[in-house]
């Protein structure tokens, strides 16, 4: 998104410019034309620039808006700022050295709270159509792959399987056996009460396999991979690699979010299956020491009471939840502006999208196959 300035408001008294887009070095010849025009309409106004609407702004934006700030109190107008960032604020005042810039007042402009909620709801809809005009170009992009695989970057997907799943193994071990290990546990405890210990065998088995196993790797995949792919795709926006790989005609799409998209569809059911073997296997282990339930009799019971199709149902769950944490990360990644700050805050936004909507879909799953018997 290119910087721009538009007459916001305007009186015989004062002038209100908006400030918007992203005020970085290579944006600004045109701005510039347009900051010198508006001078011409501001002698002896009260000129109130507005920076609601701005995205990012490096020091030569800012130097570029000061020194026409500058250029406007030569003109006996009086130069107030309204709704900037700390951050921005910060870098203005780094920059204002002078005793005529000195002169610029700061305030925060007051609003209702019907303001502030139409003011978010409506960045709430401009962000969800963002997301759907994202989510549509890859749909496009993956039917395309798919109608010619010598698109596929193989080397890429391996890669990324590599990355995403397999150095995630230790630690989706690890949650694993101790989910399996603690819901043993705490069931062992109640059936011991009632005599009914054999029952551990179901209920460790069926809430793994379904429920748990799928989830909880979910969200240890989407802690690492959602942060990766958005600091990776960001880092790449703001060296403007991006830019120069569509210069050499390569769509980022199918070269940076196909890839990653495919490999965490292929690598999160494997992870998958082996999160429930582990987690069966640390509900195993309590039942043989809190139950006194031998291993042999355990799994002979998972044979003939838990259904297969507890385990098909887990594991459909894991492709889907693999497409949304990698599209998460990726459209979270192509957000990222023109400073470092924006990384973080964009992986921190990242993680906790994709965490969200693995529970929510989680949840929607759980409710749909039991309504509909499954």
């Amino acid at each position: 998104m290119n910087c721009d300035i538009e007459i916001k408001r305007e009186n015989e008294a004062s002038i209100v410019l908006d400030i918007n887009g992203n005020w970085l070095k290579n944006n600004l010849v045109e701005v510039s034309i347009k900051l010198k025009n508006i001078s011409s309409k501001v002698q002896n106004k009260s000129v109130i620039f507005d920076f609601e609407n701005i995205k990012d702004i490096d020091s030569a934006g800012i130097i570029l808006i000061l020194s026409n700030m500058t250029t406007y109190i030569n003109k006996n107008c009086y130069v107030t700022v309204i709704n900037m960032s700390p951050d921005h604020k910060t870098l203005l005042l780094f920059y204002r050295q002078n005793k005529v810039s000195n002169k610029i007042s700061f305030q925060k402009e007051k609003t209702n709270i019907f303001y502030r909620f139409g003011k978010s709801f409506y960045n709430f809809l401009t962000g969800f159509t963002q997301f759907l005009s994202f989510l549509g170009e890859n749909f496009y992009f993956f039917i395309q792959t798919i109608i010619d695989p010598r698109q596929i970057r193989f080397k890429a997907i391996v890669k990324q399987i590599d990355l995403s799943g397999i150095k995630a193994l230790p630690i989706v071990i690890l949650t694993s056996f101790l989910i399996g290990l603690v819901i043993a546990y705490q069931g062992a405890e109640q059936l011991q009460q009632f005599g009914a210990n054999i029952f551990i065998v179901e209920m460790v088995s069926i809430s793994v396999i379904r429920e748990l196993a799928p989830m909880i790797t979910a969200i240890v995949i989407a802690g690492r991979s959602a942060s990766s792919f958005t600091a990776e795709i960001g880092t790449m926006k703001i060296t403007q690699e991006l830019d120069a790989m569509k210069t050499m005609g390569f769509e980022p799409s199918i070269f940076l979010v196909m890839p990653r998209i495919i490999a965490l569809m292929i690598a999160l059911p494997l992870i998958v299956f082996l999160a429930d073997l582990v987690g069966i296997f640390g509900g195993m282990v309590v039942a043989k020491l809190q139950l006194g339930i031998s291993y042999t009799e355990f799994i002979d019971r998972i044979y003939t009471e838990v259904d297969i199709r507890h385990f098909f149902i887990g594991m459909a769950k894991a492709p889907i939840f693999g497409f949304i944490i990698a599209l998460i990360g990726c459209y979270r990644g192509f957000q990222v502006t023109g400073s470092t700050d924006s990384i973080g805050k964009y992986t921190t936004i990242s993680v906790v999208n994709a965490i969200f909507w693995v529970i929510a879909l989680n949840a929607i799953f759980s409710v749909l196959f039991t309504q509909v018997g499954i």
